[in-house]
């Protein structure tokens, strides 16, 4: 079984100005996960993300799979879990 992990992510590549914020925010929200997105300056996107490992995974490869995102990395560390109820873009 799939315990509750808490993710922060810094996506690297072509992340900004492709819906990239938009599309976490729909494909997190429709996977039950929790957290938050946004832009930085240096032209990467910050994520919190939070559910269940697979999930999590599954909305990476739903981000991969947009036509115009490319993810060329991603740095991941984990965090723990806190009380959240949804995902948002900050």
């Amino acid at each position: 079984m799939d315990k509750m992990v808490r993710k922060h992510i810094i996506f690297y590549g072509r992340v900004q100005g492709v819906g990239f914020r938009y599309y976490s925010v729909y494909k997190a929200r429709a996977l039950g996960l929790t957290g938050w997105v946004r832009n930085l300056y240096d032209g990467t996107v910050e994520m919190e993300v939070q559910g269940k490992e697979s999930e999590i995974d599954q909305l990476i490869i739903f981000l991969q799979n947009q036509r115009f995102i490319l993810i060329e990395d991603m740095k991941v560390k984990r965090l723990p879990v806190v009380d959240e109820r949804d995902f948002y873009e900050k």
